[in-house]
């Protein structure tokens, strides 16, 4: 194979590809080569998510990483304060229940409110809140209690019978109760599956822990491709370590042509995450990434020595002892007039001494 790539004396093209000068089961290796493993950084503190749930921004997150290749962990570092926070437009929806909560109270609602636990029903919200709170909430918290009593297989089985209650509570919690911090960013990006980790008060304390984790992760050598959630041209060393490493680089962020998009890969913003656009953009990515590996692999380099032992091979003596003049060791060696004819042989001129 290597004989054959240096006749062409250049690097190899996608013309080569295409004509079919190349085997096709080495075309199909590299179209089939496996995607490197993915991990995402997110930083809570510059990029929140606003403009839907915490819940939906974390799948649809994690949809768009996995189409880079396998998403390994996701985890994001953020203060106190960013837990705490509410933003404007929970504020904003939170806001016009209570406006509605209050116009039920002097006009009840014509369609009812069905409580999903035990299916009953309410003309006024806030009936309904009572109510869950009254009855659901406390049997939840006895519920919990005995769990807590309970050791071993024991604690296994009643885990087991209590489960499907236990479901249909937090799903209707999740829609009814206002948690009482914050608006629970925590509590749903860990039922998405990712790592939520806080840090101390101090300003830029979550970015420092996540360059920390970013190259820890890198010298571990576990992941071959790097997301970072954030828009912080803080994180443009991270980024330009992880390229020196020969790692993929992609950020999400809203900023157009930030420092830190211009030092990546690629980039997507958040409106083509939640709109699902970046996970096809990731797959033509993967595709270029895939193609230009190829080609670097099969591109033509001199190599001087390699050059030089090949030219003493033919220049001079071969490997099977011949001469510089090409002879071949099946007719011997080359004639001068001081060598006997190659035809004589020893036993000829034997006979003609004794004669």
């Amino acid at each position: 194979m290597i004989g054959f790539l240096r006749q062409f004396r250049g690097p190899v093209t996608t013309f080569h590809l295409s004509a079919g000068l190349l085997p096709k089961t080495l075309v199909s290796a590299a179209a089939a080569a496996s995607k490197p493993s993915v991990a995402v950084f997110w930083d809570l503190d510059n990029k929140p998510p606003k403009s839907i749930p915490p819940y939906d921004a974390a799948v649809r997150l994690k949809l768009a990483a996995s189409s880079l290749g396998s998403l390994r962990f996701c985890v994001a570092y953020a203060n106190h304060h960013a837990f705490r926070h509410v933003p404007a437009p929970v504020r904003a929806a939170r806001a016009a229940g209570r406006a509605r909560d209050h116009r039920e109270a002097s006009q009840p609602s014509p369609e009812p409110y069905p409580c999903r636990v035990c299916g009953r029903n309410f003309f006024a919200h806030a009936k309904l809140v009572d109510h869950f709170r009254q009855i659901h909430e406390r049997e939840h918290a006895k519920r919990l209690r005995r769990l807590d009593s309970t050791r071993g297989g024991r604690r296994v089985r009643l885990a087991a019978q209590l489960a499907l209650k236990m479901e249909k509570y937090e799903k209707a919690a999740r829609e009814l109760l206002v948690p009482r911090v914050g608006y629970g960013l925590a509590d749903e990006l860990r039922r998405a599956g990712v790592v939520v980790r806080t840090v101390e008060d101090r300003p830029e304390a979550a970015d420092r822990a996540l360059r920390e984790h970013i190259v820890d992760t890198m010298d571990r050598g576990k992941i071959g491709c790097l997301v970072v959630v954030s828009d912080d041209s803080g994180f443009v060393g991270v980024l330009r370590e992880a390229r020196m490493r020969c790692l993929k680089t992609v950020v999400v962020g809203d900023e157009g042509d930030g420092a830190l998009k211009r030092c990546a890969d690629a980039n997507f913003s958040w409106k083509d995450v939640i709109s699902g656009k970046a996970r096809k953009e990731a797959e033509s990515a993967v595709g270029k990434w895939n193609d230009r590996e190829l080609l670097k692999r099969l591109e033509w380099t001199y190599e001087p020595d390699l050059e030089q032992i090949e030219d003493d091979v033919f220049e001079g003596q071969s490997e099977d002892g011949d001469d510089e003049d090409g002879s071949f060791g099946l007719v011997g060696k080359r004639w001068s007039k001081d060598s006997k004819p190659w035809w004589k042989l020893d036993s000829d001129s034997c006979d003609s001494i004794v004669r």
